[in-house]
């Protein structure tokens, strides 16, 4: 029987099968789904953190930092101050000056027009048009650097150093892309009187810019400002954003310095001294004057010296005044004639043996400068002659160790006060080194050394009651809120009694007398107190080739105002120092009472005998004042 073959139907899904398949799938799907709806909400609460920390915790710090991305800073240079002479003259002054720059980015906005409103250029040739002519540029030339081609900047210079009123002339057009940068310049409106003690602005090794000698040195934090700054916020092309933040912290303006200088006396002691120096072909000179009773500094003049504007262009940096000591020869035996006196070891009038040659206890020989006749000469003839035979003796009667003490309260070895940088303080060896010779010659102004200020100092406490001040060349300081701090120096010094300073004012008038050493240093209708000087100094070899010739004195002697010293190195020929020292005392001099305002002097000269014979003569004709000077001079 053959197989029958049968097909059956496929069974239906229950409704609850169909509906639990579709659940399945749909729990299938949302199961899937969860991952990504976590991920998502995970996102949107990390972008909710993000913004809160962008918009609400960082937000003054992004927004500080936005604006310091966008922000440039300028500086606002601050005024270094001015120095000023005593009367006030201006001698360093900083003045505003202008470097000028372009942004190429902004030079195209730039529209020109004409009076009557209508365009007549456009963008960096339109500006070279205005410009050209006030910067003194060739305008085609200038055109093509503020357009600046294919790589703009935003900060290129046009100009450099121009006053305010140029920059004024510029800005006045409104030119976008021209900005300014300011600077203060060094200026010093006298050029080089007293450059050695004014100085001058540079770099030092660090590259920083302040005073490099002078009063510009010593004085320079006092003199140097604070600067201050200006912050703006600029777009990208560099124009700055009108509504942006402004930030100004304004500069410190430095202080200002009053000298004791005079301006007018400074430049006449500059030209003298220099014409000193040319005509004896000498290698340098320095001069100081002093107000004898307070110790301030009325000129102080060095030769050679720089132009504190361009001092790269040579010259002599520094003030040898100040730094430089020399044997100052027979000037510095007024100080062995003072300290004598004062001890009461000899009187004007003593007397001692005087020839051309001496040899002392000791065995040391001296002689004097030229022969000349034997005589007994009174204290007051060997100053007027200068002998340095007469000297030693009158210097043997006191001690060396007495002599050391008075030279070291004269202030030898020691600095003046005076405010200048480098200030040497002379060189004195103590008197238990003196071997036999040294003993006399610094007697007679060798073998020890001191500055032209140093020289000023010592013969201006001779003028001054023998009262030895500091010297001082800082008058005050006035600081940028008005404040006024003057100079205060250390306590005076009693060196001399007053009646030995009368005396030693005395022997000095002789000086200036015809036979005297000191005959050019004369100043018509005042009594000149004085000393010449001349002294043998070691060359480079070491050989006692060089001379130094020095003048002390004071004006007027009965009534010393000023003290004057000069030095003058090494002039032709013997290089006396009555002969290339003296005139610029009497020459400076003369200036200097008429410029001051001193009466001439209505006492008569003063002079004691020289000699043995003239006190003799005037003691028989009763021609002797009471204090021991030369009735006939005295009364003339």
């Amino acid at each position: 029987m053959a197989d029958v073959s049968t097909t059956s139907k496929p069974k239906r899904r229950s409704p609850l099968r169909r509906l639990r398949e579709r659940l399945s799938v749909k729990n299938s799907f949302v199961s899937r789904l969860k991952p990504i709806v976590g991920i998502f909400l995970v996102g949107v609460i990390l972008l909710s953190v993000r913004l809160v920390d962008l918009q609400v915790v960082r937000a003054d710090t992004l927004s500080e930092t936005a604006v310091q991305h966008r922000s440039r800073t300028y500086t606002l240079p601050a005024e270094r101050g001015q120095i000023l002479d005593a009367n006030g003259n201006v001698l360093a002054v900083s003045r505003e000056r202008y470097n000028v720059a372009v942004n190429q980015n902004l030079i195209e906005e730039y529209v020109r027009r004409d009076e009557e409103g209508n365009v007549i250029g456009r963008g960096a040739p339109a500006a070279a048009a205005v410009l050209s002519p006030i910067l003194d540029i060739e305008e085609p030339r200038l055109a093509g650097i503020l357009y600046g081609g294919e790589k703009k900047s935003t900060w290129r210079y046009i100009a450099r150093d121009i006053s305010p009123e140029v920059w004024r002339q510029i800005n006045s057009y409104g030119i976008p892309g021209i900005e300014p940068e300011q600077f203060m310049r060094r200026e010093y409106p006298n050029n080089r009187v007293g450059a050695s003690t004014l100085g001058f602005l540079g770099e030092d090794d660090a590259g920083n810019i302040g005073g490099q000698a002078g009063i510009e040195r010593t004085m320079d934090d006092v003199l140097t400002g604070e600067d201050g700054s200006l912050t703006v916020e600029i777009s990208r092309s560099g124009a700055v954003i009108p509504t942006g933040r402004t930030i100004e912290e304004p500069a410190t303006h430095g202080a200002s310095v009053t000298l004791t200088s005079d301006v007018d006396l400074q430049y006449a002691l500059d030209e003298t001294l220099q014409r000193s120096v040319e005509e004896q072909g000498a290698e340098w000179g320095s001069a100081i004057a002093i107000e004898v009773a307070t110790g301030r500094v009325l000129a102080l003049s060095d030769t050679h010296t720089f132009d504190p504007e361009n001092p790269d262009a040579g010259g002599s940096i520094g003030s040898r005044a100040v730094q430089t000591p020399v044997e100052p020869g027979s000037s510095g035996k007024l100080m062995t004639f003072a300290m004598t006196l004062d001890q009461d070891a000899v009187t004007p009038l003593t007397l001692f043996p005087v020839s051309s040659t001496i040899t002392m206890p000791n065995g040391e020989t001296i002689r004097d400068n030229d022969p000349h006749p034997s005589e007994n000469m009174t204290v007051a003839g060997i100053l007027a002659k200068s002998y340095n035979t007469g000297l030693i003796q009158i210097g043997d009667t006191i001690s060396d160790e007495t002599r050391y003490d008075y030279m070291k309260a004269f202030g030898i070895g020691e600095r003046t006060g005076i405010e200048l940088p480098a200030e040497s303080p002379g060189i004195l060896s103590h008197y238990t080194t003196w071997g036999d010779r040294t003993r006399y010659t610094t007697m007679f102004g060798q073998a020890y050394a001191l500055t032209t200020a140093q020289l000023g100092q010592m013969v201006a406490t001779i003028g001054n009651d023998g009262v030895r001040n500091d010297l001082h060349i800082i008058d005050s300081i006035t600081y940028a809120d008005g404040t006024v701090e003057p100079t205060i120096v250390d306590d005076p010094v009693q060196v001399l009694d007053p009646e030995t300073s009368e005396e030693m004012l005395g022997l000095m008038q002789a000086v200036t007398e015809s036979g005297s050493t000191g005959y050019y240093a004369r100043i018509p209708g005042y009594n000149v107190a004085g000393k010449t000087g001349t002294a043998q100094m070691a060359d480079e070899t070491g050989q006692l080739n060089d001379r130094v010739g020095t003048f002390a004195g004071l004006i007027p002697a009965e009534d010393p105002q000023i003290a004057i010293a000069v030095v003058v190195y090494n002039g032709n020929g013997p290089g006396y120092g009555s002969e290339t020292a003296a005139p610029v005392f009497g020459e400076f001099g003369a200036f200097a009472v008429r410029h001051l305002g001193i009466p001439p002097s209505t006492t008569p000269l003063v002079q004691y005998p020289w000699t043995e014979t003239e006190l003799n003569y005037a003691e028989g004709e009763g021609l002797l004042t009471e204090g021991g000077t030369y009735r006939e001079y005295t009364d003339r």
